[in-house]
């Protein structure tokens, strides 16, 4: 943040050891869940997490509550076999599966010493590693000093001493509170950078609706294969990497459907559950992408123990946080992805079970390529069907 009117490590300075992951940290795992819940899939995926964003994972640990912890969201005897378990494993920094409150990460870090990062903020710093534009940048900028802001605290007397120095409010503020100031002032120039940005993108929205061509939009779960079939129906060069959140930034490339049309292709940024609400001026373009949709493609990873669940994240964010009751609703089209990967029985009956819920669908695999020109066919003729209008009473989603 530096030349934005904050010094280096301002947050940091004021947030002792916790204010963000820089990558090469040592990190003990916490997960919380209630007692009758299985810990494997979100623990895996938190690590997953961790390892996106540059942390090295020395253990786990599973707390299980009916309710959380007002001081420490474990309680002070779980913090105790917490920190044993983290100087056994020369942790110096714990990552909990849940979002902390300013007074819990406050209190876990004076009892343990060690730098406490929650969700919310893990999944902020990977969004600031692979913001690619500048758009981008600042949606994610702003979402870290939205989720910072109520975080901030003193240290001591150099914080407290009061100001008395131009561009203060007058002798009695003190450093925080200018610091309060500035970040304020920050955001609302954020604000007012992404509205403009807004407005560029709905004007270039709106030629593409009166003049271009149709737009698939490819939705789907983080990680589950949408960049890798962007490329294989556009011939493009999204970014592609077996971790989450590697695209941020949304893309469009033109296809040639098999009965010589053309139509856009646009790739989004992937979902997770529980997603930071700070993080959703981030997914603006990825918003509207889905609102002006002729067909979407709801990119499912068929190999995953929890494709089930993470298609029911998908659909309830698009049907009722992006997609508005008067909002017309484009036809869907399953694509149950990476069949390369299915292996067991159990496995191909779990993608079978998939695909008889979710219709219509088609199992394919976007890095060999297997069924992709079933897909290409089954496309065009979804396209087929009248495109909603603005206007229009909409297409009912089927499953």
């Amino acid at each position: 943040m530096e030349g934005r009117g904050l010094r280096p490590l301002l947050i940091e300075d004021y947030l002792g050891q916790r204010a963000r992951v820089y990558g090469g940290e040592r990190a003990l795992l916490v997960e919380v869940t209630s007692p009758e819940k299985n810990p494997e899939e979100r623990l895996a995926e938190l690590s997953a997490l961790a390892k996106t964003a540059g942390v090295t994972v020395v253990g786990t640990c599973v707390q299980r509550r009916t309710r959380p912890d007002p001081a420490t969201y474990v309680g002070r005897g779980k913090v105790q076999e917490i920190l044993d378990l983290a100087r056994e494993t020369w942790a110096d920094t714990l990552i909990f599966g849940v979002e902390l409150t300013p007074a819990q990460a406050r209190n876990l870090e004076e009892h343990t010493g060690l730098k406490i990062i929650d969700r919310s903020q893990l999944i902020l710093d990977i969004f600031a590693l692979h913001a690619g534009t500048k758009e981008a940048a600042l949606a994610v900028e702003l979402a870290q000093l939205r989720y910072l802001r109520p975080r901030l605290r003193g240290w001591g007397q150099v914080l407290s001493n009061p100001g008395g120095i131009v561009g203060t409010t007058g002798p009695g503020e003190t450093r925080l509170e200018q610091s309060r100031r500035a970040i304020r002032r920050r955001i609302q120039a954020l604000e007012r950078e992404l509205k403009e940005a807004a407005r560029a993108r709905e004007i270039r929205r709106g030629r593409r609706r009166r003049f271009g061509p149709p737009e698939i939009v490819l939705v789907g779960y983080t990680n589950s294969g949408k960049s890798t079939l962007f490329n294989a129906l556009t011939r493009g060069d999204a970014l592609v990497a077996d971790q989450l959140f590697a695209t941020l930034d949304t893309k469009v490339r033109r296809t040639a459907l098999p009965d010589g049309r053309v139509a856009l292709v646009t790739d989004t940024v992937g979902f997770i559950r529980d997603l930071p609400p700070q993080l959703i001026p981030a997914f603006h373009a990825t918003l509207e992408a889905v609102r002006e949709a002729s067909l979407l493609l709801f990119v499912v990873d068929v190999a995953s123990p929890a494709a089930g669940e993470q298609l029911e994240v998908v659909r309830r964010v698009v049907l009722t946080e992006i997609l508005k009751p008067e909002d017309p609703k484009p036809p869907v089209l399953y694509v149950l992805n990476k069949l390369d990967l299915l292996r067991s029985p159990e496995e191909w009956a779990r993608a079978e079970m998939l695909s008889v819920e979710a219709q219509p669908s088609v199992l394919v695999s976007a890095k060999t390529g297997e069924n992709l020109a079933e897909l290409r066919r089954l496309i065009a003729g979804s396209l087929l069907r009248p495109v909603p209008e603005r206007t229009g009473a909409g297409y009912h989603y089927p499953g």
